[in-house]
């Protein structure tokens, strides 16, 4: 059964610039270690990795009816690659404790100006 379905799209641009203008500190609000060692690796598009795993954040918050509000942690919630390249979710605090029993999809994709996240939450 499905529990939650959430999609974002963002303009890779955005987090470019929020990233040049706070640096450390926005990555380290928003990202986990894994996240940013995996799109740091990246020299050419990284911020297409970032605003990727951004939407995906906006994503899961929209699949699971609550938006960045209501004790939302952006770093509870992070994208990881297997090594075939496929991203998965790995929660963390009390994201995982309520929804780490489900079976979370994700789908990211970019294009040189935007990124887009797709997220499914179902019941195990």
């Amino acid at each position: 059964m499905i529990i939650g379905i959430g999609t974002d799209i963002i303009e890779i641009e955005r987090i470019r610039s929020t990233i040049e203008k706070y640096g450390e500190r926005f990555k380290e609000k928003m990202f986990t270690k894994v996240e940013i060692n995996y799109c740091e690796q990246f020299k050419v598009n990284k911020y297409a990795h970032y605003a990727a795993r951004f939407a995906a954040k906006e994503a899961f918050s929209k699949a699971i009816g609550t938006g960045f509000a209501r004790g939302f942690k952006f770093k509870e919630i992070y994208i990881e690659n297997q090594k075939s390249g496929e991203p998965i979710i790995r929660l963390d605090g009390d994201l995982k404790e309520k929804y780490g029993n489900n079976s979370i999809k994700v789908s990211l994709s970019h294009t040189d100006n935007n990124a887009i996240a797709y997220i499914t939450i179902e019941s195990v």
